[in-house]
C-alpha cells in the first residue's frame, strides 16, 4: 500500500519563499502594500515592537520578513552595504507597476524596456535596499531564438 504524501508546505507558501531581513519591517510592510499591492498575512512583534516574523502576499506568492537582529546575525541590505539577491515579480502591466512602486518610494535601477528575450522588464530598489526585477511576459521565444537575439547584442 502506498504511503500518503505529506504536503511539504502550507497552502499560502510555494516551494521557494523569500525571507527578507529589513531595518524597519513595519515600514517595509506599509511600503510593499503601497508599491506592490501586498496583503499582510500575519505579524509577530517582540516586546519592543520589532517584528520577529511577518508574512505578506504579493500576487500569488508569500514573502516572509523580519526586522534586523544583529545579535543573531540577521542584517538587512542597508547594514551589509547591498544585497546580491534580486527578487523577480511577474506582473500584468510592468510600466504601471513600476510607476506605482516609484510613487511609493522605490528607485528605478534599470528602466522598464522591451528586452531581447521577449519580456518587458526593469529593475527597482526598495527603500530598504532590496532589489526587485519586474516583468510582463512578452512573446514566447525558444532558447535558440533568445540566444540568437542575445548574440546580436554582444
Amino acid at each position: 500500500m502506498a504511503k500518503a504524501q505529506k504536503k511539504p508546505s502550507p497552502e499560502c507558501m510555494r516551494s521557494v519563499t523569500p525571507h527578507l531581513v529589513v531595518n524597519g519591517a513595519v515600514d517595509a510592510i506599509d511600503f510593499y502594500k503601497k508599491a506592490f499591492n501586498a496583503e499582510e498575512m500575519m505579524r509577530l512583534p517582540d516586546k519592543q515592537g520589532k517584528l520577529m516574523h511577518a508574512c505578506i502576499r504579493i500576487g500569488d506568492s508569500a514573502v516572509m520578513l523580519a526586522d534586523e537582529y544583529p545579535e543573531m546575525g540577521a542584517l538587512g541590505p542597508k547594514s551589509t552595504k547591498g544585497s546580491p539577491v534580486t527578487i523577480h515579480l511577474i506582473v500584468e502591466d510592468v510600466d504601471a507597476f513600476a510607476a506605482q512602486a516609484v510613487k511609493a518610494g522605490a528607485k528605478i535601477t534599470m528602466p522598464v524596456a522591451d528586452q531581447f528575450w521577449g519580456d518587458r522588464y526593469g529593475q527597482l530598489e526598495d527603500p530598504f535596499g532590496h532589489r526587485w526585477s519586474v516583468a510582463t511576459p512578452g512573446k514566447p521565444m525558444s532558447q535558440e531564438e533568445i540566444q540568437q537575439a542575445m548574440d546580436k547584442l554582444c
